[in-house]
């Protein structure tokens, strides 16, 4: 490129120092005729006639010819000197801004390189470029001794907080994210954004699978705190697939794309990630499958709405139950609502789930209340469905064609779903409310900062997790944890459900907490509508009815004023 600057440079200068001397040129033609014509002038006023002897005779007595005669040679030195000078400062001043072309052209080509290498908002390397770097240490791989791991790790409520808070909001959180899992690199790993929601840490030196798990473990610690925007305080809940060199493949892609089948997987499990199994590679292709048939499984009818029991555990009558939406695939079976659920959240599927759901569990609730039964149905609400403005008409709307009354209802919300923009969903809460329906807070235990918004939020019931319920009997720490939150619920004029109920014992301990109603195995499985009429029949949990609950009522003692 600098060859080819200076060779148009001298073009340049050649092109304007030739036009400089025909300008010159001219000016001394123009000069020499003004000689001839004024000598001609002088000779006729001289002689009244111009002949030959007249010209020379004007030449050699007129001193002002003498001077004029001079100007064509003046004329040309200084156009010449001038045209010099002129094709001189053209010369550099071509320079210059050829040069500073040529600097502009560089920094354009670097810009553009590293867009084609790196994620614009991050600034860390892109999928493209972490590849070659996975194959970099592949290839360094010549005696056979090196291992490492490469952890993807998928934000699954970016897209929330996207939708929310809008993508410049989403696009500090991505910053941020980024920070803090580079403050886990060392020099010598990698860490990239290969995807909108997506991050990749290639980790040297692992030795075993072991070891790679306790990296992800780090990394699950480190993205714990909740981070900052706006004063808002917003956790984002991750998924870490892991795989090995070169248990797990041998080349950049087929390790990227068993990382995440194996991100797949880890949303499923319990504990937030997942090491890559062959195994997996079943699910991978089926997943993709079922987030295209969502919608033909709504259409044709595929989904049925199954009841979970509620119990009251001091008169043990069925005061109610849970909806849950089931997916009855005609080629995969039963497929569990954490699979489905999950993918109808990423395809924007969740709101028409939502809806038939709502309408199915509003139906239900009124067939079973026609039936005499005193009965409230709970339904659990996406953190989608808390962000929609909109939501609380299309409730409004269901309720009027079903002929509900909204202390039939609970809707019940998680803590997480709170935290992604707290003032939008107190404002659709508080319009749930002012409705009439019951609200619960589910999962109770597993989110963040509950107790800040219980105060806000009118609520009236508290889930506790199963995962509590469960261990109470084995974990101390979950016992009290348990009776805490007991205590804290009657506290504020809250009644607590307690899920994950499996055994006597169980039920037991809860009673002597004074836990108001139990949800779980011992009780039931969730069933669709008839067979909970069935089981109510001929087992020892009867429903609650609308005669005895008014009996209950009327005899229920005055509060004391």
């Amino acid at each position: 490129m600098n060859i080819l600057a200076k060779r148009t440079a001298s073009s340049n200068v050649r092109i304007l120092h030739e036009r400089a001397s025909k300008a010159s040129f001219q000016g001394v033609l123009i000069a020499v005729a003004a000689v001839i014509l004024a000598t001609l002038a002088v000779t006729y006023l001289n002689d009244k006639s111009i002949t030959l002897d007249g010209l020379v005779n004007a030449q050699k007595t007129n001193f002002a010819l003498w001077v004029l005669n001079l100007m064509p040679f003046v004329f040309g030195y200084i156009a010449q000197y001038s045209s010099i000078n002129m094709a001189r400062e053209a010369s550099s001043l071509v320079r210059e801004q050829t040069q500073e072309l040529r600097e502009r052209a560089d920094t354009l080509e670097k810009q553009a390189n590293f867009a084609t290498t790196h994620d614009q908002i991050t600034e860390l390397p892109n999928r493209a470029l972490f590849a070659d770097r996975i194959e970099r240490a592949i290839s360094a791989n010549s005696t056979g001794q090196v291992h490492f791991a490469l952890l993807v790790l998928d934000l699954e409520n970016l897209k929330e907080v996207q939708d929310t808070l809008g993508a410049g909001r989403a696009d500090l959180l991505l910053k941020q994210v980024a920070t803090r899992l580079g403050s886990l690199a060392n020099s010598r790993d990698s860490l990239a954004r290969i995807d909108s929601h997506t991050f990749a840490l290639l980790i040297l030196d692992i030795v075993d699978s072991a070891q790679a798990e306790r990296a992800a473990l780090i990394v699950q610690k480190a993205m714990e705190p909740a981070f900052g925007v706006d004063q808002m305080k917003l956790p984002l809940h991750s998924s870490i697939g892991i795989v090995t060199y070169p248990e797990h493949g041998d080349d950049p892609e087929s390790l990227l794309q068993r990382a995440g089948v194996a991100v797949y997987m880890a949303g499923r499990a319990y504990n937030g990630y997942a090491l890559y199994a062959p195994g997996f590679d079943d699910h991978s292709p089926r997943r993709l499958t079922l987030m295209g048939e969502l919608r033909q499984a709504l259409d044709k009818g595929q989904f049925e709405l199954y009841h979970q029991p509620k119990v009251d555990i001091a008169s043990g009558k069925v005061i109610g139950s849970e909806a849950l939406i089931r997916w009855h695939h005609a080629r995969h079976g039963f497929i569990p609502p954490d699979e489905f659920i999950t993918l109808a959240e990423r395809s924007r599927m969740i709101r028409p789930l939502t809806q038939w759901v709502l309408e199915h569990a509003f139906g239900d609730c009124s067939a079973l209340r026609n039936a005499g039964f005193a009965w409230t149905v709970s339904v659990n609400l996406s953190t989608r469905d808390l962000h929609d403005p909109e939501f609380p008409d299309m409730v409004a709307g269901m309720m009027a064609r079903t002929g509900i009354q909204p202390d039939w209802v609970i809707l019940e919300i998680t803590e997480s779903s709170i935290m992604v923009d707290p003032a939008r969903v107190l404002n659709v809460v508080e319009r749930l409310h002012e409705m009439g329906f019951n609200l619960s807070i589910d999962d109770y235990g597993t989110g963040y900062s509950s107790l800040a918004y219980l105060k806000k939020l009118p609520v009236s019931e508290l889930k506790i997790d199963k995962s509590f319920v469960m261990d109470m009997l084995s974990s101390e720490n979950d016992a009290i944890i348990v009776r805490a939150t007991v205590d804290l619920a009657h506290n504020l004029g809250l009644k607590v459900t307690a899920e994950g109920v499996e055994t006597e014992e169980a039920l037991a301990v809860l009673r002597g907490y004074g836990c108001d109603i139990g949800q779980g195995y011992l009780f039931s499985k969730p069933r669709p509508l008839m067979d909970i009429l069935n089981w109510m029949k001929s087992g020892p949990w009867k429903g609650l009815t609308l005669v005895e609950l008014r009996q209950s009522t009327e005899t229920r003692p005055a509060a004391s004023s």
